[in-house]
């Protein structure tokens, strides 16, 4: 009961972050920017208290995590631009799981049984039939139609995605696999948080306003750091099939919270479609997570 209760942080933690971000404004340059000047404030901090030992192929490893996951990120807060938090936030999360998925699979064959494979591509159509929900419009809805992009949104996460799924590929397969590299999280997060900082401002062209929102959005940078360490902690005392399947139902978090902070208008139908969207959302994450138990 502990460790599901610890999953609760992260869930929350990074469920919130891109309303909050958004609420408090800046452009996506800002936003991750800022948000990368916290999480390396959040890290300093753990890493002075911790005092974990740190070698040059953890650091090197770490660094290029938080480049990648830079890229992940900043894509991720284009696309709540163009097309809102609510649709953004679950397509995101979603492409993520399914990508990350059939890598995993085909490229290290991290499911063997037979079970492992019914219940994941059961899994990974219930995650593409979310998105198909998750981002379905009505027509009726003028005014989203009006201030969306969803050739530039879609854009946007496709490069996002991409940096997302990269940057856990290094982390969980090939550091360990190409670079016989082992770590746990409160020890790669100082590297990956420079790199993060690196990452956003080549990604802006070293020009980034430094106006409030940026240092408003190092708050965001911690609640990212929180999740992290609670991530952690519910893995230990739940087993990392529990932590991960409470992590993915942020999606919840962030979907309400654009719609209910952000004011991202939904007609009647399209919030149907978005019910729709992330109840099969969360079954598709579920049964991902009894996948990995099954390994």
């Amino acid at each position: 009961m502990e460790g599901v209760l610890l999953a609760l942080i992260p869930m929350f933690a990074w469920g919130s972050i891109g309303f909050v971000s958004n609420k408090i404004g800046g452009n996506a340059h800002q936003q991750t920017f800022g948000m990368t000047m916290g999480a390396f404030v959040f890290a300093l901090v753990v890493f002075l208290f911790r005092r974990p030992e740190m070698t040059l192929p953890i650091f090197l490893i770490g660094f290029v995590g938080g480049l990648i996951w830079a890229v992940g990120q900043s894509g991720q807060f284009h696309s709540m631009k163009y097309i809102g938090v609510s649709v953004a936030g679950p397509l995101s999360s979603g492409s993520q799981l399914v990508l990350g998925g059939l890598i995993g699979v085909f490229a290290f064959h991290e499911w063997t049984k037979s079970i492992q494979f019914i219940l994941g591509f059961v899994a990974m159509l219930a995650l593409v039939i979310g998105f198909y929900f998750s981002a379905k419009r009505d027509p009726e809805n003028t005014m989203a139609s009006e201030s969306h992009d969803y050739t530039k949104g879609l854009i946007a996460l496709t490069y996002s995605t991409l940096g997302y799924v990269a940057y856990v590929i290094l982390f969980n397969n090939l550091s360990t696999l190409w670079f016989h590299v082992h770590f746990d999280t409160l020890t790669i997060i100082l590297p990956m948080s420079l790199g993060m900082m690196v990452g956003a401002l080549l990604l802006a062209g070293g020009k980034i306003k430094m106006e409030k929102f940026v240092f408003k959005n190092m708050s965001v940078g911690v609640m990212w750091g929180i999740g992290n360490i609670f991530m952690l902690l519910a893995a230990a005392q739940a087993g990392d099939a529990i932590a991960f399947s409470f992590s993915q139902l942020g999606i919840i978090i962030s979907t309400i919270g654009g719609i209910l902070f952000l004011g991202e208008k939904k007609t009647k139908k399209e919030l149907v479609y978005v019910t729709i969207g992330m109840i099969l959302f969360v079954l598709g994450a579920l049964l991902l997570a009894v996948v990995k138990s099954q390994g």
